[in-house]
């Protein structure tokens, strides 16, 4: 069942840019990779804030990967239907030419050669049709069929214009997947790179990983959470659903039911729940009314960073559940660990 979707609400209250993130991870934004051996020098917290931004630059390429994996989908199930619909085109104009083609072989028989025939035998049956002024020699019946036949061409000619559209666009889409998988697995990888040059100790200090994870299920209590209603008996499914969801992996392009990333981990909650949201944080962002933050309701989407490149799902007492970054699982963070940029509630 598709989600009711509706216009923004004015009001929507930004919070402030709060972060359980060091201000230089705020603001760090690595935008080229460093040159080997350069990481060596970086003090544990130079590296946090380097793979920080690598991270939110990964997620970024993810949503847009995530956009363009949607977009081939569309595409695919489209120029399916286009050649569905050319193939039909084709067998009806099939058909016209053959029943023109027995009558006008029984006339030739008789002597004569029909303007039917000459159709028929034409390598540009379009052209002559066009050129044909004195539809009056055809008999009134065979020139029905040939106005049937010239449409049907026509229609077949749309269609495979159509397609090859399609075709060139899925292609084009193609491409732009390839580009953003290749910048994903850049970033990934330089961000490994970095945080080998820690020792293991460092790395548990910088806590980008599972040994940050004791929010999860797995790796810690469940926190009590006030009894807050949702917003929704489909919202209240949601929570359920997201709830179920801790500890499973973060892996980017992901929607369940073991693995997830961000936006897929709140689109998998919400089809528990019979409602399709849109793939990414970006067009969840438009998916439902915005509220306040402060009126915040369990089930909402709370969506980060101006671009609103990550999303968790509000849960109460000041908490979101989501999927972090990989190396990390779904888990509860607080709801300000980033800048909010909208509470959407769907």
């Amino acid at each position: 069942m598709a989600s009711h979707r509706r216009p923004p609400q004015p009001g929507l209250v930004r919070a402030g840019r709060v972060t359980v993130l060091s201000a230089a991870a705020a603001a760090a934004a690595v935008t080229s990779a460093l040159p080997a051996g350069a990481a060596s020098h970086d003090s544990p917290a130079d590296v946090r804030s380097k793979v920080e931004g690598l991270y939110e630059q990964a997620e970024q390429a993810t949503q847009q990967f995530d956009a363009a994996r949607e977009a081939e989908a569309r595409l695919r199930g489209e120029l399916d239907a286009l050649r569905g619909e050319s193939a039909r085109t084709q067998q009806k104009v099939n058909d016209l030419r053959d029943s023109l083609g027995r009558v006008a072989g029984e006339q030739y028989r008789d002597g004569g050669i029909d303007p039917t025939l000459a159709l028929l035998l034409t390598s540009d049956p379009g052209g002559y049709l066009d050129r044909a002024a004195d539809l009056d020699r055809i008999a009134s019946e065979r020139a029905g069929q040939l106005r049937q036949l010239r449409a049907a061409q026509r229609v077949l000619d749309q269609e495979r214009r159509e397609a090859a559209g399609k075709l060139a666009e899925l292609t084009r889409t193609r491409t732009e997947l390839g580009a953003h998988k290749r910048t994903v697995l850049g970033k990934l990888g330089e961000a490994r790179r970095l945080l080998g040059t820690l020792t293991a100790a460092q790395q548990a200090s910088v806590g980008l990983g599972r040994a940050d994870d004791g929010r999860t299920a797995f790796g810690g209590a469940v926190p009590d959470l006030p009894d807050l209603p949702a917003a929704s008996g489909r919202a209240a499914e949601a929570v359920a659903a997201v709830r179920a969801a801790l500890g499973m992996p973060y892996s980017w392009g992901s929607t369940g039911p073991t693995a997830f990333d961000c936006s897929g981990l709140m689109y998998w909650a919400y089809q528990h729940a019979g409602i399709t949201l849109p793939r990414t944080s970006q067009e969840q962002l438009h998916a439902g009314q915005h509220v306040p933050l402060a009126e915040a309701r369990p089930g909402d989407l709370v969506i980060y960073r101006g671009d609103a490149s990550h999303v968790g799902m509000y849960v109460g007492g000041g908490k979101v559940i989501h999927a972090p970054y990989p190396g990390a699982r779904v888990r509860y963070d607080p709801v300000n660990m980033l800048p909010v940029d909208a509470v959407v509630r769907p």
